[in-house]
């Protein structure tokens, strides 16, 4: 089941920091964006947050899957739910992400589009070296798909 979370946000915080390592970012967008938390039984499988960027667009500031549950497609089941919902307020979904072998083709496969990169993004804005897969981040993927037609 997957839910909005409007309350105690924080609560989920150990698995934000999954999908972003920079407590202070992530403190920086969690009260302005939305929290969906796919659930089972009570527990957080999956988290992610949606920010409304203004123009018909939001983006995907966070995702992360709990580690005993990744692999299942439960990412993918919870970004293709937020999709919807968004879909039905905004004209696009972006996102940003690290030059990752793991999270790139995610979001190919996902349907979404390159649109441009942000240059050192992550030795910026990160107070600690980001390493995902063996690969040290720096610059910052972005990606956009189209919710409606």
């Amino acid at each position: 089941m997957i839910r909005l979370i409007t309350e105690n946000k924080r609560d989920y915080m150990e698995l934000l920091l999954m999908g972003d390592e920079q407590e202070e970012l992530v403190e920086g967008y969690l009260d302005r964006g939305e929290l969906y938390v796919l659930e089972e039984e009570g527990e957080a499988l999956a988290v992610c947050v949606i920010t409304d960027e203004g123009e018909g667009t939001a983006e995907l500031k966070n995702i992360a899957v709990s580690p005993k549950y990744r692999r299942k497609g439960l990412g993918s089941a919870l970004l293709s739910e937020v999709e919807q919902i968004c879909s039905e307020r905004f004209e696009r979904l972006t996102l940003g992400t690290g030059d990752s072998p793991l999270t790139v083709p995610f979001y190919e496969s996902c349907g979404y589009v390159r649109t441009h990169i942000v240059p050192d993004y992550f030795t910026k804005n990160y107070d600690h070296p980001i390493i995902e897969a063996g690969v040290r981040l720096r610059d910052q993927i972005c990606f956009e798909k189209r919710l409606r037609r």
